[in-house]
């Protein structure tokens, strides 16, 4: 991987945060990683080798029971258990697209000698716990009809306004609803004109009714997300002005 590949690599928003020492530091380790859509980078129970940084790609926590079903619980810019080295989620491809990984161990090792890196992260986990706890909320107290908006916006903000190939039985499966739920809901969509809806190809046409049609979750997740590389000034660990910044 070329010195050009490597720090293209870093528009992820994350490593774009670093200082630049960890930046530099970290670009030498990171290789592409290649994945198609529905892929699974990790099993439940399975070992962790790298941390992936998506840079375009989505990647979707889904927590799975013991019948065999599962349920997305959160979808994330960085997968890494870099304690455990366990994943406690099935992690798979939910948007297609480029992704780079990076030895655990290497990023541990940086977690442990920057304090910069380690509030970035910290604060990174505190958004993905806090995206995790509104899902749980809105799969269980909202309409199947209000999570799909909410899942097609979150969606619809990294696919850059490109269609989405998602068919409904896919859906099914992140939202937790039956199949059926699933195509109901598609077809009010469909027929109010916020999506078109084709052989498994998902257009959003009114951004803004179909935020209208949401529950709260994806503006309170939104603005959660956005603000996560400016702490607030109650944040207590170390100097973290500077994240985002050279």
């Amino acid at each position: 991987m070329s010195n050009e590949k490597k720090y293209r690599a870093l528009r992820n928003q994350l490593l774009g945060a670093l200082e630049p020492a960890s930046r530099a530091r970290i670009a030498g380790h990171l290789e592409p990683a290649k994945h198609k859509l529905g892929d699974i980078i990790c099993e439940a129970g399975g070992l962790l080798r790298h941390a992936y940084f998506p840079q375009g790609a989505v990647l979707s926590l889904l927590t799975v029971l013991e019948s065999g079903s599962a349920i997305e619980t959160a979808n994330f810019g960085l997968f890494a258990a870099m304690y455990s080295r366990v994943s406690f989620n099935r992690c798979l491809v939910q948007l297609e697209g480029e992704m780079v990984r990076c030895p655990i161990e290497f990023l541990l090792a940086e977690f442990n000698a920057s304090e910069h890196v380690r509030n970035l992260f910290i604060s990174y986990s505190e958004t993905l716990l806090s995206q995790i706890q509104q899902t749980v909320a809105c799969n269980a107290m909202h309409s199947t009809e209000e999570r799909m908006c909410r899942w097609l916006l979150m969606m619809h903000d990294r696919a850059q306004g490109k269609a989405l190939p998602y068919t409904h039985e896919f859906l099914s499966h992140m939202l937790g609803a039956n199949r059926k739920s699933v195509t109901l809901a598609a077809q009010s969509l469909q027929s109010a004109g916020l999506i078109s809806y084709r052989r498994g190809n998902i257009q959003v046409l009114d951004r803004l009714r179909l935020e209208g049609a949401s529950c709260e979750c994806y503006a309170i997740v939104r603005a959660r997300f956005d603000a996560f590389l400016t702490p607030p000034s109650t944040a207590v660990q170390g100097d973290t002005k500077s994240r985002g910044k050279d």
